[in-house]
């Protein structure tokens, strides 16, 4: 009997293998041929690099959005929310925040209100039924506390994801906008044109926000929109205060005609000094934030430690 529990664990552990390898080629290849589909595009090869860079600023719920956009828009996903079927979604409280915060978040063209909507309710009830079925193991009043839990922490997961896209967003204006002024200030005293400095440093750096840059200046090139117009829209999708002083007062020296150059090494240096302030900040806060799991994970072993010989001691004398 125990030979055959043996022969019957390791069949089962190596179909479990077989399994996972075949998923995981599975989405190999998928990986593969959708890398293949967009170089095919060179159209938009731009446009798909921004996208792909800016994927890695967002978080699982919005990225779950984000699928869950194309799945609601081409019909592969039925939606199970009422105020998605009856196309309500964005004139909610969670609609409404979403699209205020999505400019800034850098997903407005890339999930919808939908499909923001959906998710939530997607999440909360996955979140629900796994916080149910772990607690069920345990005791009734464990599940409805974890099912709770769950649903909460599910449906909140793409506001926070939005809310960390952002941030991630704004510290990366902020780490990048010494750069940009630099070059530009550069090309500047090279004699080219503010256009073509801002088009020189889209063009030669990587990044979220070069490509941002980039965005702008194709959108004026192109006649799409005025300067100005590309100009307050970059500085609009940034949570950043600096990049918009920056971008109004450029906007200003180029309407007056006066020396632009100064301008952006002053603002420059200001940048730089403005970034390196927050570092030390964060560097800062470290020790503090570290307090937590110090308390809670290192002291109660290090007491037991100390302490279990002197308990022990005393529980052998009584």
């Amino acid at each position: 009997m125990s030979t055959l529990s043996v022969v019957f664990a390791a069949s089962s552990c190596a179909l479990s293998a077989v399994c996972g390898y075949g998923a995981f080629s599975l989405a190999a290849q998928r990986r593969v041929r959708v890398r293949r589909r967009r170089k095919a595009l060179g159209a938009v090869s731009g446009e798909v690099e921004g996208s792909r860079t800016s994927r890695d600023l967002k978080g699982l719920g919005l990225r779950y959005a984000e699928s869950l956009t194309r799945g609601l828009y081409t019909g592969a996903a039925e939606p199970i929310s009422p105020l998605v079927r009856a196309k309500q979604a964005d004139k909610t409280r969670s609609g409404k925040r979403f699209l205020e915060q999505a400019r800034s978040a850098g997903c407005e063209k890339d999930v919808s209100v939908s499909a923001f909507c959906e998710a939530e309710l997607r999440l909360g009830l996955v979140g629900a039924a796994a916080g149910g079925l772990l607690g069920a193991v345990f005791s009734i009043e464990l599940a409805v506390v974890l099912c709770m839990a769950g649903l909460a922490i599910g449906y909140s997961l793409p506001a926070q994801s939005l809310k960390t896209a952002r941030k991630r967003r704004a510290v990366d204006a902020e780490q990048h906008l010494s750069e940009m002024l630099e070059v530009v200030a550069l090309g500047l005293r090279s004699g080219l044109s503010f256009d073509l400095s801002f088009a020189l440093y889209a063009s030669h750096f990587e990044g979220e926000f070069a490509q941002a840059c980039g965005r702008a200046y194709r959108r004026w090139a192109l006649g799409l929109m005025t300067r100005e117009e590309s100009l307050h829209q970059l500085a609009e999708s940034y949570e950043c205060e600096q990049l918009r002083r920056v971008i109004d007062s450029i906007l200003r020296s180029l309407r007056l005609g006066t020396s632009l150059t100064g301008v952006l090494e002053d603002a420059a240096s200001q940048s730089r000094a403005t970034y390196r302030a927050a570092l030390e900040e964060r560097v800062a806060k470290a020790p503090v934030k570290m307090m937590l799991p110090t308390g809670t994970l290192i002291l109660p072993a290090m007491l037991l430690m100390v302490m279990g010989p002197v308990l022990l001691e005393l529980a052998g004398g009584f």
